[in-house]
């Protein structure tokens, strides 16, 4: 009697959803570094090989990971308030997303160009800078800038802080090779860095109001 051929089972099928979580799971707990297909398809319960039939490199799974971080960010700027406000309220919510997830931030610079979430942020950021009259190259740096003070700020914050340990250590330097460094390390004691984010900001906003004549903030201390 022959041998019955036992039928292998079928791979189950996956969404880009359910990958992408899998891959940011990965990253939070291991890093980027940590965040490779064979380690992303043994969080999902899969061979190496099969992850490939679902996403065809590193670079296709760092986008997915970086949609699901940023896809649900609002866009949607609030109406009726002045720009400045408007562009505050967009970059706090940018800062909040990656800030949830801070290990893969280094992706929204990598992928900056293409990412989908990215680009609809900058999308609306255009908006308010049009309607506000900031147009052609004064537009364009005004939304590098935005985008650079950010991405920038959040990594400091989470990859490479400044308060805390950081601070005291720069406050420690000596006053002979680095007295500015130092003093101003000892002024930032106590500083909150929600504090810090929202006035580097304002005074970013104050430039681009400059081009419009408008007045600077009342923020400065």
């Amino acid at each position: 009697m022959p041998y019955a051929v036992k039928a292998m089972p079928r791979p189950r099928s996956l969404t880009t959803g359910q990958i992408a979580a899998a891959a940011l799971a990965v990253a939070d707990r291991d890093g980027l570094a940590g965040m490779t297909m064979r380690a992303v398809a043994r969080e999902l319960g899969m061979s190496t090989m099969a992850l490939y039939r679902y996403v065809a490199d590193r670079e296709e799974l760092e986008g997915h990971v970086l949609e699901l971080v940023l896809g649900a960010v609002d866009t949607a700027p609030p109406p009726g308030a002045h720009w400045r406000e408007r562009l505050v309220v967009l970059a706090e919510r940018m800062r909040a997303a990656v800030a949830g997830h801070p290990r893969v931030l280094p992706l929204t610079v990598t992928h900056r160009h293409h990412a989908p979430g990215v680009l609809r942020w900058g999308e609306a950021v255009l908006a308010v800078l049009t309607e506000a009259g900031v147009t052609g190259t004064a537009r364009a740096v005004a939304l590098r800038a935005l985008t650079a003070y950010v991405i920038g700020a959040t990594q400091q914050e989470h990859l490479g802080p400044l308060s805390g340990a950081g601070t005291e250590a720069i406050a420690a330097l000596t006053a002979a090779d680095f007295p500015l460094m130092a003093a101003t390390a000892r002024d930032a004691r106590g500083l909150a860095v929600e504090r810090e984010f929202r006035r580097g900001l304002e005074l970013l906003l104050d430039g681009i109001g400059g081009s419009l004549g408008e007045r600077p903030s009342t923020g400065a201390e």
